[in-house]
C-alpha cells in the first residue's frame, strides 16, 4: 500500500507530497507532506534514518524519489505518481532553488560519503544563461553532468499505462487542484468525506504549505529564508518576460529532439493524448 511520488526536481514534488497527505489525514492544517515523507536517496541524512523513519510510520506510507524510472524497484503492490512540468518553469523554479541552498547545506552534500561528481556550486550566472546551460548541456550551472531531464520524463511517460502507476501535470495542479485530488484519491483508493474537500483545497494553497513549511527546522538550515522561501511563487511563465520568441521555441526544440512527439505535446502542455 506505500505511495512513491516521484518527479524531476521542482516540477510539483512538495505540491503533490501535501496533496497526498491531506488524502491520508483529511483536512488536517497541521500536516505538512514533505516533512512526513521519507526520501530515502537525499544524501544529506544518513538513509538509515530515513529508513527508520519509514519503518515507525504506522499510517499509509508515501515516499519521495527524484529517479528515473529505471532505478526504482517496482511492486504490484504499491502506487506511483510522477509529476511533470514544462522544462521552462523546472529551469526558472530550479535557479531561485539552487540560488538559496546555504553554504552549510552545500558543505555538507559536498562532504557526503562516497560522494560520486563534482562539488555542487552556486550558479554563478543569470537565469537566461542557466536556462541555456541546461537547454545545450543537458545539466545545470553548478550541478555538474547531464541531469538526465529529459530521459526521466519519457522514461515516466511511456509507463502511464501500467495500471498501478499514475502520469500528472503541474498544469492540472494549478488549473484544478480539487479534480486532481479526486482522481488521486481514487488511484489510491482511498474515501474522503465530500465535506473535507473544500478543507483538503485550502490546506494545499501556496501560502497555507509557505506557513506549515516555516515550522519545518530543517529547511532553516538548508535554504536562506527557510521553508518559507523553499515555497516559492508556484507560477508558471515567468521566462515569457525574460525570453524571446527565439529563446522560447529553442526549448520545443530540443523537446522535440530528446522526446516523443506525444511526450513533448504532453509536457509543454499538460494535455495527455
Amino acid at each position: 500500500g506505500d505511495i512513491l511520488i516521484d518527479t524531476w526536481s521542482k516540477a510539483g514534488t512538495t505540491w503533490t507530497q501535501q496533496l497526498v497527505s491531506q488524502l491520508i489525514f483529511p483536512g488536517d492544517p497541521d500536516v505538512y507532506g514533505m516533512a512526513m515523507s521519507p526520501w530515502p536517496e537525499f544524501r544529506m541524512l544518513p538513509k538509515e534514518d530515513a529508513f527508520a523513519m519509514a519503518e515507525a510510520q504506522t499510517h499509509r506510507r508515501f515516499l519521495k524519489s527524484h529517479s528515473c524510472i529505471e532505478a526504482i524497484p517496482f511492486r504490484d503492490d504499491m502506487k506511483y505518481i510522477y509529476v511533470a512540468r514544462d522544462a521552462r518553469d523546472v529551469v526558472w523554479s530550479m535557479y531561485h532553488h539552487h540560488n538559496i541552498i546555504t553554504d552549510q547545506a552545500l558543505d555538507i552534500l559536498n562532504n557526503s560519503p562516497g560522494r560520486v561528481g563534482q562539488a555542487i556550486t552556486k550558479p554563478g550566472c543569470d537565469v537566461v544563461t542557466y536556462y541555456h546551460h541546461f537547454l545545450d548541456t543537458g545539466s545545470l550551472p553548478g550541478f555538474g553532468p547531464e541531469n538526465e531531464f529529459w530521459s526521466h520524463v519519457q522514461g515516466w511517460f511511456d509507463a502511464r499505462h501500467v495500471p498501478n502507476i499514475k502520469v500528472i501535470h503541474y498544469n492540472n495542479l494549478k488549473d484544478d487542484l480539487e479534480g486532481v485530488g479526486r482522481s488521486l484519491a481514487d488511484f489510491l483508493g482511498i474515501e474522503v468525506d465530500e465535506a473535507l474537500w473544500p478543507k483538503i483545497v485550502a490546506n494545499c494553497s501556496l501560502q497555507h504549505m509557505k506557513d506549515v513549511a516555516s515550522r519545518f527546522e530543517l529547511l532553516d538550515m538548508v535554504f536562506d529564508g527557510g521553508g518559507a522561501n523553499f515555497i516559492n511563487k508556484g507560477t508558471n511563465g515567468r521566462w515569457k518576460d525574460l525570453l524571446s520568441k527565439e529563446e522560447i521555441d529553442k526549448c520545443d526544440r530540443v523537446a522535440s529532439e530528446q522526446l516523443s512527439p506525444e511526450c513533448a505535446d504532453w509536457l509543454r502542455t499538460g494535455q495527455m493524448p
